[in-house]
């Protein structure tokens, strides 16, 4: 099943840093969304969409919680774009509307050695913490994609199987902000999703 994303629609990507790309000074990596979006009007000049993008640095869920009436509700897309280990009761009032709904799994690559990311050093022992922190969250993200009936891009799966042909680092230096590549896999996975 795919979504098929009518002329004049209205497209909002939500999430965390990943999603409003955090980046370092002097990184020119641009975000999935904005990749999302230009390669749609590259692609579809007949289709027009607009395009929003509400992620913020650092949110947790209840960050998102605490703006979703403002942000997200509001708004009214006619498609939204989560990246986050979300509750149901953010989601429920969003397809009750007749919002198609994409969710996108939380990932973390197994990159190597200790990084420094966004003023932390994250070595193996705090990415095992994560990734057991990680697991019923993806299982969560799965289960509520059936649940809705959304779309899922299974970004975890995604992530390790492209790690397999080229070091994680290639696709997240830190093993949770995307590079370039990572942002560009992460499009290309997104506009599979859509017709």
């Amino acid at each position: 099943m795919t979504i098929t994303l009518n002329p004049a629609s209205t497209v909002m990507f939500t999430g965390d840093s990943i999603t409003g790309l955090w980046r370092q000074d002097g990184d020119d990596r641009a975000a999935y969304p904005l990749q999302v979006a230009g390669r749609w009007a590259f692609e579809h000049p007949d289709r027009p969409l607009t395009w929003l993008n509400t992620g913020y640095r650092g949110d947790t869920t209840a960050d998102l919680e605490a703006r979703w009436q403002a942000n997200v509700l509001d708004a009214r897309p006619d498609v939204l774009s989560i990246l986050a280990a979300t509750y149901r009761r953010l989601l429920t009032p969003l397809a009750d509307a007749g919002t198609r709904l994409i969710l996108i799994e939380p990932f973390l690559l197994a990159v190597d050695g200790v990084v420094e990311a966004g003023g932390m050093r994250i070595g193996e022992q705090e990415r095992k913490q994560w990734r057991e922190d990680l697991e019923p969250k993806i299982g969560v993200v799965r289960a509520l994609a059936r649940e809705y009936g959304a779309e899922l891009l299974e970004a975890d799966r995604m992530f390790t199987e492209l790690s397999a042909r080229r070091p994680p680092e290639h696709w997240a230096e830190d093993g949770v902000h995307p590079t370039a590549a990572g942002h560009s896999a992460l499009a290309e996975a997104w506009l599979e999703l859509v017709a």
